[in-house]
């Protein structure tokens, strides 16, 4: 009688990617806005915010492909004039070190 062949199945575990703040910055950190566009040859990402935010405050971006920077706002612009504060549900353009795509989560920290 042959012997039976045995077929082993490896498990694959599921990779849940999470944003990779220290864990103070974790606590502090609270969503407040998405990415809805990004200018590559300006720079520039067009963010809705949920919360108000002003200029000097720092934020924090995470999303696909291992994106995951933060940095001080220095300006802020809605059509093109300079402000200096933006209230919940604004689109804002903002100026960012390194390029986004659409549907990247905002923290502010």
């Amino acid at each position: 009688m042959p012997a039976k062949k045995v077929v082993v199945k490896k498990l694959v575990k599921k990779s849940i990617t999470k944003p990779s703040f220290a864990p103070a910055e974790l606590r502090r950190a609270k969503e407040i806005g998405k990415v809805l566009h990004y200018f590559n040859n300006i720079k520039v990402a067009v963010i809705k915010f949920k919360e108000p935010v002003k200029v000097g405050d720092t934020i924090k971006i995470t999303g696909g492909e291992g994106i995951d920077f933060k940095q001080k706002i220095a300006s802020m612009q809605i059509e093109h004039k300079k402000v200096a504060l933006v209230k919940k549900g604004q689109e804002v353009g903002i100026k960012l070190k390194e390029k986004v795509r659409e549907g990247y989560k905002v923290f502010k920290l």
